[in-house]
């Protein structure tokens, strides 16, 4: 069943290769990109099979065993918006490319000077192709946990940060509901790291694949958990929501936006070992504190924050969170001084 899969999968990456992207490659002129090309005709169809299984699998979910009503389903329709800019493999194989030339250039000077960085090749040679894969997948995590601990550190990434977040209605594509900056920030880091520690091209889309598929699962609409032991070996939805609870995840520690727990992106064992876990077995609501009106003490009543409902107003606010909090940081800094 698989084999077949996998056959079908390179019989139409050829076809869609030789019947499409090659004739216009050729025809403009950009023939000396064949081999990315056909490279990202494969991120392309994965991220395809990602969304249809993902539609086919979680969907039902949602729809049989809810953690809350959807009370807009013009946010869901948003943020798959959101995910088909992300899963057809524009932005993370664009960075992986470009990124790639650019650090085989590094490690040749490098090792022109006689250094010769470290990286997880010389450990995976021997081993077998599933095990080194867990490894990768691992070491990759643990970075990106740190990564999210940043978004959720400093103000000026929180701007960005916080339209992730702002999602009242969580989804199975809620994952991909990002500040482009933020995600072009992100990609770079990780394929960065991925470059780093040698891990070829071919494998980085499956890693890419399993992580976000995962996240998805995280993120959906599902009233679902792993058990007591399940629940600390994958981070699980009923984990991941508690992330994003208002008042109990992200911003349970500091007003509005700072420090939070369950940062975690597919293994809990980071948050445990760092003491950022919390386990609560409540299904909360979702969103961003400063969205809800507000009474100030002298009777006063603010209007929430508006976070936009369309792809490009969202993108617009963020960079204006985000110009807000730099100037924020700066008048502090002088006064400081």
């Amino acid at each position: 069943m698989i084999q077949h899969f996998l056959d079908w999968f390179a019989f139409l990456q050829g076809w869609l290769f030789e019947s499409v992207v090659e004739p216009i490659l050729f025809h403009t002129g950009l023939g000396e990109y064949t081999e990315d090309a056909f490279e990202g005709v494969e991120w392309f169809l994965t991220g395809a099979c990602e969304v249809a299984a993902l539609y086919l699998v979680l969907r039902p979910l949602e729809a049989l065993f809810p953690a809350q009503r959807m009370t807009d389903r013009h946010a869901r329709l948003n943020d798959f918006i959101y995910t088909l800019i992300h899963r057809l493999g524009l932005f993370t194989m664009a960075v992986f490319f470009t990124l790639d030339p650019v650090m085989d250039h590094v490690a040749g000077l490098l090792r022109m000077e006689g250094v010769h960085p470290f990286n997880l090749e010389s450990l995976v040679a021997g081993m077998p192709p599933l095990a080194s894969f867990m490894l990768y997948l691992v070491v990759l995590d643990f970075f990106d946990y740190w990564f999210h601990r940043g978004q959720h550190k400093f103000r000026w990434w929180w701007a960005l940060h916080s339209l992730h977040h702002s999602q009242r209605n969580m989804n199975l594509w809620s994952d991909n509901r990002n500040h482009l900056l933020d995600d072009l920030l992100r990609d770079v880091y990780m394929a960065v790291l991925a470059l780093a520690i040698g891990v070829a091209p071919g494998q980085y889309v499956l890693l890419v694949a399993v992580s976000r598929s995962l996240q998805s699962l995280q993120h959906a609409n599902v009233r679902l958990h792993f058990g007591a032991i399940g629940e600390r070996l994958l981070i699980s939805p009923r984990f991941h929501r508690t992330h994003h609870a208002i008042g109990v995840g992200h911003e349970s520690r500091g007003q509005g936006s700072l420090g939070g727990c369950n940062f975690g992106v597919l293994l809990p064992v980071w948050d445990i070992l760092f003491g950022t876990a919390n386990f609560d077995k409540g299904w909360h609501g979702t969103g961003v504190r400063d969205q809800f009106e507000r009474t100030l003490p002298d009777g006063t009543v603010r209007a929430g924050r508006d976070y936009g409902r369309g792809f490009w107003r969202q993108q617009w606010l963020g960079l204006v969170r985000m110009g807000e909090a730099v100037r924020v940081l700066r008048h502090d800094r002088r006064k400081a001084s």
